[in-house]
């Protein structure tokens, strides 16, 4: 006897959370499942946080930096990224997520979920065309960025723990990596 395993639609996903029935857990969808997040460990909250003012000081009214909120991706997925930097205004999310075309780059914090995130979610985000993709590896204090999106995901992935980064979308910007995961 074989599994069948149902697949949202983002819309069907949407139904399901206007019901109320998904209030109480964290979950978010990808690739057509509905996925269960784990709790944020207490230095991933602070990181994290750290990362969004750092970042906000950075760009100031050239991007907004959202905080672990959805955004729409055409592949029925509709993760929820610890950080997403997309254009400005804010305003243009009333009706909406951002989708791909709105994000500039996205960024996960990682411990328990460093699998999950390199390779479901980098798979999902390179198939959706998001041009960088950082995860914060905090069990090993690192910085992994994927750049140059193909037909077969990434083309390139770095490991960095020290030094700077310049954004894809912000050659203007230099990004200190020891601030995304020290104090």
């Amino acid at each position: 006897m074989s599994v069948t395993i149902a697949k949202w639609t983002i819309a069907q996903y949407h139904e399901l959370v206007a019901t109320g029935i998904l209030d109480d857990r964290r979950v978010e969808l990808l690739a057509g499942d509905i996925v269960e997040m784990p709790q944020e460990g207490i230095p991933h909250v602070v990181y994290c946080g750290r990362t969004v003012e750092y970042l906000r000081e950075l760009l100031r009214d050239r991007a907004k930096v959202r905080e672990t909120h959805p955004i729409t991706l055409p592949n029925n997925s509709e993760p929820e990224p610890d950080v997403a930097i997309v254009r400005a205004p804010d305003t243009q999310y009333l009706a909406h997520h951002p989708y791909p075309e709105d994000i500039f780059w996205l960024i996960e914090y990682s411990d328990t979920t460093l699998s999950k995130d390199l390779n479901t979610k980098q798979r999902i985000y390179a198939q959706a065309g998001i041009l960088e993709y950082w995860v914060v590896n905090l069990q090993a204090s690192e910085l992994i960025v994927f750049r140059g999106v193909g037909n077969d995901g990434y083309q390139t992935e770095n490991r960095l723990n020290d030094g700077s980064i310049v954004p894809l979308s912000f050659p203007d910007i230099i990004v200190n990596i020891r601030k995304l995961f020290s104090i």
